[in-house]
């Protein structure tokens, strides 16, 4: 029985969710502080997007640098995790012609989208592992096949472990279909992305449908978004794996009361101490998935 389990949070995301929250961290200064606080509440990974001044997700490289930057410098033993969902929106077109794509598109070379990765080497970074109709609206998040090779094959160069971030269960396949190609390094990680229109739903039969396709050496964590965050909580632990919280997943401590990342982290852990587990350090965390500390 894994009685012991690492906290990933969250801590800002790409969705539209700074109109929502006054203190949403936007900027490379509040996302580096929010990062910092959720490892001194406890949590052992800081999973990172960036975003520009308004709010709006960004993928530009400065950005990452000085979140980066700031973090490492401050002395706080956080593993970092960037994201390189980023790249990958295309919006069809709603006219006669599909290949009149709408103003949400957003899509760059795969190299292009792990390249501040690549540039800033943290310790883990996030693949997405299919294609997916990300939302209720006319937008698809892609993630081909041969690109995620090539993406997967570059990481393991470079010796940062991806996390394949698993919004479906076709996602989870190809997922561990990586893992059987070799392009992945012992020992695999995997997150289950739960409640996300229109991937897996948020049940327990969907989470257990993933951990059966999942190759038996893989170390995994789960989150379901919304009002759903923190019984998923409980639900992944008590199904082996390792809890996510954070504000890109949820943005209430409770109904009607804004949380910060570190109240999330908190309140994760009281349910953890709560089912009889312990929190793993980033120490602790870094020995079980064998990861490389580049800085």
């Amino acid at each position: 029985m894994n009685n012991k389990v690492f906290i990933t949070c969250a801590v800002t995301g790409s969705g539209d969710t700074a109109s929502k929250h006054p203190d949403l961290p936007k900027t490379p200064e509040q996302i580096a502080k929010a990062s910092i606080e959720a490892a001194k509440a406890g949590a052992a990974i800081a999973h990172i997007h960036v975003r520009e001044k308004d709010g709006t997700p960004s993928r530009k490289p400065e950005l990452y640098k000085e979140v980066v930057d700031r973090i490492r410098s401050s002395g706080t033993d956080v593993i970092l995790n960037l994201t390189t969902g980023m790249g990958g929106d295309l919006d069809i077109g709603q006219g006669n012609n599909p290949l009149e794509f709408g103003p949400m598109t957003d899509m760059a070379n795969v190299m292009e989208r792990i390249s501040s990765v690549e540039q800033f080497l943290p310790e883990i970074c996030t693949l997405d592992a299919g294609t997916l109709n990300f939302g209720d609206s006319s937008v698809i998040t892609v993630n081909t096949p041969n690109d995620l090779r090539k993406a997967a094959k570059k990481l393991k160069e470079i010796k940062v472990k991806p996390e394949i971030e698993a919004f479906d269960l076709g996602n989870m396949w190809f997922g561990s279909q990586l893992y059987k190609e070799g392009l992945l390094s012992d020992p695999p990680m995997f997150q289950m992305c739960l409640g996300i229109p229109w991937g897996a739903p948020a049940t327990t039969l969907a989470m257990q449908a993933m951990k059966d396709v999942m190759p038996k050496e893989a170390v995994w964590s789960g989150f379901a978004i919304s009002k759903n965050e923190m019984p998923f909580v409980a639900q992944t632990v008590l199904m082996g794996g390792n809890p996510r919280v954070g504000l890109e997943d949820n943005l209430y401590l409770s109904k009607g009361k804004l949380a910060t990342n570190a109240q999330l982290v908190e309140k994760a852990i009281r349910i953890v101490d709560e089912l009889g587990y312990s929190i793993m350090t980033p120490s602790e965390t870094r020995e079980k998935l064998k990861l490389v500390k580049h800085k």
